[in-house]
């Protein structure tokens, strides 16, 4: 018989702790009035899902879009076209710009 055949092996091996893929998690408690956690616990209950796993996901997805308002900003068709036309064209100094960085590198690169 070969051995990939042989008789399957109970419990665990000390080997395969190291090899698991757990994640860790944080415990999270909350009080909510009785008609939120109601509704809650009647959404998860039609997905089919339980009360944890669909507060996590909800929590997730408002935490994700969230994060992403704040550090995406959204141009229409034309904002994008003058943004566009800015970097290949940029307008010229203004006066007190072009003082500001010879200022600038007077004070920075004294010797230059």
């Amino acid at each position: 018989m070969s051995p990939a055949l042989a008789l399957p092996l109970y419990g665990n091996m000390p080997y395969k702790a190291a090899m698991s893929n757990t994640t860790t998690t944080a415990r999270l408690e909350a009080r909510l009035p009785a008609d939120v956690h109601a509704m809650l616990k009647r959404a998860a209950e039609i997905e089919g899902r339980t009360l944890t796993d669909f507060v996590v996901a909800a929590a997730r997805e408002a935490a994700r879009k969230t994060i992403e308002d704040a550090e995406l900003f959204r141009l229409s068709a034309e904002d994008q076209r003058q943004f566009a036309d800015a970097l290949i064209s940029p307008p010229p100094l203004a006066s007190a710009m072009e003082h500001a960085i010879k200022r600038h590198h007077r004070l920075i690169e004294p010797g230059k």
